[in-house]
């Protein structure tokens, strides 16, 4: 069995103070309007900014490093409409880079004594402000941590966090968990959330670890583990420190009412376009296959993308690392009929093991970039560019140039210009030119 995504093992690599496109480690590593529900009102957005004073033309794609943080970088992100760039350190940490110079004090330490346990694929793994940031100053967070309880090895956390009404750079230090999952093991997470369209919050987790999905949870719908899950920040209820939404689809039984769509192995990263609300999911495979699944703009809801039955459009016969890419999807016989197959899939054989899904360009300084997806894989690493059409096929570019070694995400800033981090630290702005 492959550990999926352990960066823990590369991160003392630091932030380094070269200006090349590569990251140096290169030890292969496992993995690490969208709904029918009515939106939630809001007030008027912040100041919008600016869009690019001086775009620049061309789709030739390349990468510049602005600066690095401590141990591995796993997420670029920023508030609505806030020029500041939030960058997610897996030990616990959240920094701030102002006009790409790295603000000394972190944003939030969530390290040790803190709830974070890092290492491995363990850590602080997501970030998501909300939509209404720039009124409430409140954000959320995805880490893992002890449980205490007895009743697992870990849990996986979302939690409530609020910025300081003193001073925008630091947030308030104690942070409240409103979702906690029990984990059997410290791999397979997941980790990445993010608001919708809709203003709802979504949240991926993995399978909880293991080969095979030990405990088959991914086709459980009475489990959050191996899930899509979407919740409700603004209306708590029954006790709980969220809703849920009433178009999610088991909110009349048959399954957790949190789950919004099942089958998934260990979706490390993944987004919604900006523009259509078009969601592009990479889902890290076991032992041959990494697939991308592009899901239409309200058509998330109830989807099942397979796993463990099957890995990529292979059937996966046993429970363990052998899957047969062989057995044709009618030899499933556990399968139901409405299995979401993945639009491209990346065998280990080609070098690809941990795919990395990025996001939709939707910035305005490279304007011969709007529309195209870009992703990678944390081991082969380089970098490939997809669109989709009306029939919901990709056009897919495997691109050529030297990009960042082990990347953990591609992911936009406020204005939708897209950023690269890297398992050594790194943070490189995505650039495009003739």
């Amino acid at each position: 069995m492959r550990i999926a995504w352990a960066i823990g093992l590369i991160a003392a690599a630091g932030c380094g103070d070269d200006n090349n496109n590569s990251d140096g480690d290169t030890t292969p590593r496992d993995a690490p309007v969208v709904d029918a529900a009515p939106t939630i009102d809001a007030p008027p957005d912040a100041t919008p900014l600016a869009p690019c004073s001086t775009p620049v033309s061309g789709s030739t794609i390349t990468t510049r490093r602005i600066g690095g943080v401590s141990g591995a970088a796993m997420l670029a992100t920023a508030p609505p409409n806030d020029p500041r760039l939030f960058v997610v350190e897996q030990q616990g940490r959240i920094r701030i880079f102002e006009n790409e110079v790295l603000r000394p004090e972190p944003f939030l330490d969530l390290t040790s004594p803190g709830p974070v346990i890092a290492g491995g694929e363990n850590g602080l793994l997501g970030l998501a402000f909300h939509p209404e940031y720039h009124l409430n100053r409140t954000f959320y967070v995805f880490y893992t941590a002890d449980d205490t309880s007895g009743v697992s090895n870990q849990r996986n956390v979302v939690a409530r966090c609020t910025a300081s009404a003193a001073d925008p750079n630091v947030a308030d230090p104690t942070c409240t968990d409103i979702l906690s999952i029990p984990d059997f093991a410290p791999n397979h997470n997941g980790g990445m959330i993010e608001f919708g369209p809709d203003n709802f919050l979504y949240i991926s987790t993995g399978d909880g670890g293991g080969a095979g999905d030990p405990q088959r949870v991914g086709q459980d719908p009475d489990s959050l583990l191996g899930k899509m899950l979407r919740i409700d920040v603004n209306t708590p209820s029954d006790g709980r420190q969220y809703g849920i939404p009433a178009t999610n689809p088991y909110v009349a039984g048959g399954g957790a009412p949190e789950v919004f769509a099942i089958g998934l192995r260990n979706p490390w990263r993944w987004s919604f376009d900006r523009e259509t609300g078009d969601v592009y999911i990479g889902d890290v495979g076991q032992g041959r296959i990494e697939e991308l699944n592009v899901i239409p703009a309200g058509q998330l809801g109830g989807k099942n993308f397979g796993w463990s039955i099957f890995e990529g459009t292979g059937c996966c016969e046993t429970q363990g690392d052998r899957c047969s890419q062989s057995a044709p999807f009618q030899s499933c016989a556990s399968a139901p009929p409405d299995v979401f197959m993945p639009q491209d899939q990346r065998t280990h054989a080609s070098g690809w093991i941990s795919i990395v899904a990025g996001e939709v360009y939707r910035g305005t300084c490279y304007p011969d970039l709007d529309g195209w997806f870009l992703y990678t894989d944390y081991g082969r690493g380089g970098l490939v560019k997809a669109r989709r059409d009306a029939e919901n096929r990709l056009e897919i570019i495997d691109l050529t140039g030297s990009f960042p070694a082990n990347p953990a995400s591609i992911h936009g800033d406020a204005r939708g210009e897209l950023f690269i981090t890297t398992t050594n630290g790194s943070v490189f702005a995505v650039e495009a030119g003739p």
